[in-house]
């Protein structure tokens, strides 16, 4: 078991790149066994075929060593680099058969987390005149949350909880099991107490009325979930007034044709589920060389 938060993160991501090999390789590689000669040596290039932020890279590098230690791999672009098609991405030498199993599964990391990246790239920007930030959520393909969340740093957003550890985030359903927004509040506040958890407490409200009964009760940050543009206006002000220490997150129906004005209604933060769990791979391609 891990002893800290940042092995369990480092733990998350080395399981992933082993089982991401070990899920395509499993006996061996069999193409690359029957047609390439042993000891054969090649180099190969990464590019871009379309324009992005690139992310990923470091995780290349770690399917690359995982599969050959003995690879030389060069960066010419780095994670959070705007990049344009045909840009060259990277350079990695050694034995042929290496990089031939490395191939696909470098391309499905580095893909995906760029396209990640790209597209929480251009929710950052519509809103750069805001003080709102773009937050992730746990819509996250399974085993890969650890990389899906990076890749939206690169991007310029940043990260909500990772999981069901970090956070107490009191949602609808805890609301009405709970017999109402304040009384889970409440009780989350005196859980965190008598355990001694140093963490943030977070609870949904769906209308004016559940916000005002949740912010006497001592939330963190309040979900400001599915509400129009013009509920938000009144929420946030009325939040300021009334507790005006306490975040505010919009989240719901969200897109690139109504974030700015989201963000222009005072929030400190706009959760988006569409980063991770509706991404478009960003393209690129590897080719190698033969010496």
């Amino acid at each position: 078991m891990p002893h800290t938060l940042s092995d369990f993160y480092a733990g998350c991501r080395s399981r992933a790149v082993i089982l991401a090999l070990e899920e395509d390789r499993y006996t061996g590689d069999i193409t690359t066994l029957a047609t390439i000669r042993q000891g054969q040596q090649g180099c190969a290039v990464i590019k871009a075929k379309a324009e992005g932020v690139l992310a990923g890279a470091s995780v290349a590098e770690e399917v690359f060593k995982a599969c050959d230690p003995g690879l030389t791999i060069v960066f010419l672009r780095n994670d959070g680099d705007h990049i344009r098609m045909g840009d060259t991405v990277l350079e990695v030498s050694g034995g042929i058969a290496s990089l031939l199993m490395a191939e696909r599964t470098v391309l499905n990391f580095m893909q995906r987390m760029s396209g990640i990246a790209t597209r929480t790239n251009t929710y950052v920007n519509k809103i750069s005149h805001t003080g709102t930030a773009i937050l992730d959520t746990r819509k996250t393909v399974p085993g890969l949350r650890y990389f899906d969340k990076e890749a939206v740093r690169i991007g310029g957003g940043k990260n909500h909880r990772f999981g069901l550890f970090d956070m107490i985030l009191i949602k609808d359903n805890h609301i009405d099991a709970c017999g109402g927004v304040g009384n889970a509040v409440r009780e989350a506040v005196a859980y965190r107490k008598n355990n001694g958890l140093d963490v943030q407490i977070e609870t949904e409200v769906r209308s004016l009325e559940e916000l005002a009964e949740a912010l006497p009760c001592g939330p963190d940050i309040v979900l400001l979930d599915n509400l129009s543009v013009d509920m938000l206006q009144q929420a946030v002000a009325f939040a300021r007034a009334e507790a005006p220490s306490v975040k505010l997150e919009a989240s719901g129906n969200v897109g690139l044709h109504n974030v700015a004005a989201i963000a222009e209604t005072g929030v400190d933060y706009i959760s988006i589920g569409e980063l991770t769990h509706s991404v478009t791979a960003l393209d690129l391609s590897m080719t190698i060389a033969f010496v």
